[in-house]
């Protein structure tokens, strides 16, 4: 479950080698078979990676017209929402760069969610062929041990037929869309960043306590021809024993 760890001092640290990640990876990927297929994550450590790849020196280090962008997860929102990870990551970085708007695969959370979830494991069938495999997966964890939108509970976790689901979060009331485990796992690589104290207990559970993925759903994460990255602060570190 641990893959490669690695440490940074702190959140801003975190931001910096995330963006850099995304640019090695976007290039390895490039020179290898030409394109590279991302798929992207919500939340705070993501969007100020985000706003890094947008500015100078990194920007002009990516070559984004050879980008495929996806995404990890999204709320059943429009994307004109405060809450959508597409609108959120247009703002601050697809609308800053040079990627072909046909490039940019958003879940389209305003349908109904089923509907949406169809659409959008279509759209990836169409995109990377019946059994799609991306350059790689971004994700974060909740303090709750939640990865893209599986939650602790939610039937999507232990999901090896569909490539998209579309579950009911009790905790929210509302549903999500979601790539299934199916998918995150044939990735080439996933990194799961994750930072701050309040995410210590749950990257514990989730790399020494028991393996339990209907409780931890994070670590159902495990690439199975690829790499798994873990990106955290030592805030959220603190708990491990060998970090």
């Amino acid at each position: 479950m641990r893959g490669d760890l690695r440490v940074v001092a702190d959140e801003r640290a975190l931001w910096a080698t995330l963006a850099d990640l995304f640019i090695a990876d976007a290039g390895k990927a490039i020179a290898r078979h030409g394109g590279f297929a991302v798929a992207l994550s919500g939340g705070t450590t993501p969007k100020a990676a985000f706003a890094l790849l947008a500015q100078e020196p990194r920007r002009s280090q990516v070559e984004w017209e050879r980008l495929s962008v996806f995404f990890s997860d999204e709320r059943c929102v429009p994307p004109e929402d405060p809450q959508s990870n597409y609108g959120m990551a247009n703002r601050a970085l697809l609308s800053q760069v040079a990627i072909p708007t046909e490039h940019v695969h958003r879940m389209r959370g305003e349908l109904a969610p089923q509907q949406a979830a169809d659409e959008y494991a279509s759209v990836l069938r169409d995109a990377l062929g019946d059994d799609p495999v991306l350059d790689l997966v971004m994700l974060g964890m909740g303090p709750d041990g939640h990865t893209a939108s599986l939650f602790p509970g939610t039937s999507p976790v232990g999901e090896q037929r569909l490539l998209v689901a579309a579950p009911f979060v009790p905790k929210f009331g509302a549903y999500r869309l979601t790539m299934t485990p199916r998918i995150i796992n044939r990735a080439r690589r996933v990194v799961i960043a994750a930072a701050g104290a309040e995410k210590a207990e749950a990257l514990q559970r989730a790399l020494e306590g028991p393996v339990d993925p209907s409780l931890t759903p994070v670590q159902i994460v495990q690439p199975a021809g690829g790499a798994l990255t873990w990106l955290v602060d030592r805030a959220a570190a603190s708990l491990l024993a060998a970090p």
